[in-house]
């Protein structure tokens, strides 16, 4: 039986459902029935397909004969390409586009465009269960979010790169664009995350919190105060799920655009045109081979038409 390991994203999830977004060459419907056949074990047991996964759990499966969909390549997603060589891919990914591929969205994400462009890097993976999804990537963007990204072209690298990212090696800044003017120049953020009790989004660790609670910090300069808004520079210490977007909300200066995380600026709102959260991933820099390296995407209209309508107004 094949082994796989539960991992803090998926903590929460119903067993059924995870396999379904992990294998979705398979209905939910076959998924359900291979796990009241027993082909799923869990801690060495049969469970139901409401089971929810928790952190370390083991998942055994059999019977997923070909259960890895081929990735399709998609020529018609263009790459914005910032540098690259032999071993790096650097892009400034555009606000929209998913990162690599799930249930919902199979053939229009990053992973998709690389393929087309990039085939070799199919095998660029750890060869964990699900790791072929994300050949070349060592960090994610959420959907919404733009900018900087860096793509392994080689196995060599993609493990360097990991090391960077899991070490805290790699130098991150973010613009952000948050609601009212900050009361403080700059700041340090400096507050525990964990999972919401539905497992959908992260937020402020407490005392009786009781999902696992990660470390988060964050630092922030104000680069313009702006009618009722700000335009911050942030840079991430750690790089836990939605981090800047939840840490700034906890400031009640949430993201212009994030509904998720309490904006009041709709995304509808015909006035100031905002359609996601105004975050962009600014720059990355980091150390590789001996070489100092140093990324910068730029900002992307839609972010520089909203602090160019808001100076306006000023």
């Amino acid at each position: 039986m094949e082994k796989i390991t539960i991992g803090i994203e998926n903590i929460g999830k119903r067993i059924d459902k995870f396999l379904a977004e992990e294998f979705f060459l398979y209905s939910r419907g076959e998924i359900v029935e291979k796990i009241k056949e027993g082909n799923v074990l869990i801690k060495g047991k049969k469970v139901k397909p409401s089971y929810k996964l928790e952190e370390n759990d083991e998942v055994e499966i059999k019977g997923f004969d070909g259960q890895q969909k081929k990735l399709l390549p998609n020529d018609k997603i263009k790459l914005e390409i910032i540098f690259e060589d032999k071993n790096i891919l650097v892009i400034n990914k555009p606000a929209g586009l998913q990162v690599h591929p799930s249930e919902a969205a199979q053939i229009d994400t990053l992973t998709n465009a690389l393929l087309s462009k990039y085939p070799e890097i199919a095998e660029v993976h750890d060869n964990s269960v699900d790791s072929y999804l994300r050949p070349g990537i060592v960090h994610r963007l959420d959907k919404d979010t733009s900018g900087v990204m860096v793509i392994s072209k080689n196995k060599k690298t993609f493990e360097q790169l990991k090391k960077l990212f899991k070490d805290r090696n790699i130098e991150k800044k973010y613009l952000a664009v948050v609601e009212g003017n900050m009361e403080n120049e700059s700041g340090i953020i400096d507050k525990p995350l964990a999972r919401s009790a539905g497992f959908s989004k992260q937020l402020i660790a407490r005392e009786n919190t009781k999902t696992k609670v990660r470390e988060a910090v964050t630092n922030y300069e104000v680069v313009e105060q702006l009618e009722n808004f700000a335009l911050l520079s942030v840079s991430p210490k750690t790089g836990r799920m939605h981090q800047i977007r939840v840490h700034l909300a906890s400031l009640d200066h949430p993201i212009v655009g994030d509904l998720i995380y309490g904006s009041k600026t709709s995304k509808n709102n015909k006035e100031t045109l905002v359609k996601r959260q105004l975050l962009h991933a600014k720059s990355l820099a980091f150390e590789l081979d001996g070489k100092h390296c140093d990324f910068e995407a730029k900002m992307p209209k839609d972010f520089a038409g909203f602090l160019a309508e808001i100076r306006e107004k000023k």
